[in-house]
């Protein structure tokens, strides 16, 4: 596999109460067929990925950094704004809201411009502003580069999570940031439409 990989889907980030926050990917269009995946971080730093296949995980582990990886079922459900996920010892179910003046804004944006990664250097800057520790563009691991084009932002209104069968508490910021790689998810918890493009590095 080489050159530029393209992920169109969408990308969750929550905080919960008890200090663990989830980043969701879900990617109905991939290079490895429709998958999703979960990373969390708990409150102890642990950097935890949950992937469905061996070879998606590795590939997630080798673009971000995690301390452990499992190979778990991972199931998304979504009926009327409402998102249940099931990655092996995570229960999540989410419902989003209305969109705000930043995702109608990225509503208008066409598809084929989002996707291109020059579009994505030059949305970096209001980016920063607008979401802190948001990247849109940025250095990876394993020497691979990424872009970001957001197509659409919604907010999450509510969550119920438990981790091993331990309720993780009630919706919080994404605070501290996460850590799997160049820049985390919005401190509010949100829903993104994004296509990703991953640059793998020269062999």
């Amino acid at each position: 596999m080489s050159g530029h990989l393209r992920f169109d889907g969408w990308i969750a980030g929550l905080g919960t109460a008890s200090g663990t926050r989830v980043v969701l990917g879900h990617w109905p269009r991939s290079p490895f067929g429709p998958f999703s995946d979960v990373m969390l971080e708990r409150p102890d730093g642990e950097r935890l990925l949950l992937a469905p296949t061996r070879e998606t995980a590795d590939f997630v582990s080798d673009t971000y950094v995690f301390d452990t990886v499992r190979v778990v079922p991972v199931g998304v459900r979504v009926t009327d704004g409402t998102w249940s996920v099931a990655a092996g010892p995570l229960d999540l179910r989410f419902t989003v809201g209305r969109r705000e003046w930043l995702g109608l804004l990225l509503r208008a944006v066409p598809g084929p411009l989002a996707r291109q990664p020059a579009w994505c250097a030059l949305t970096a800057p209001p980016a920063r502003v607008l979401l802190p520790g948001v990247r849109t563009r940025g250095s990876a691991a394993g020497g691979r580069r990424e872009w970001y084009g957001a197509r659409d932002l919604r907010p999450v209104d509510s969550v119920t999570a438990a981790f091993g069968g331990d309720d993780l508490g009630a919706m919080a910021p994404v605070a501290p940031p996460v850590r799997f790689g160049f820049g985390s998810v919005p401190r509010k918890p949100s829903l993104t439409r994004v296509t990703t493009t991953v640059a793998l590095a020269p062999e």
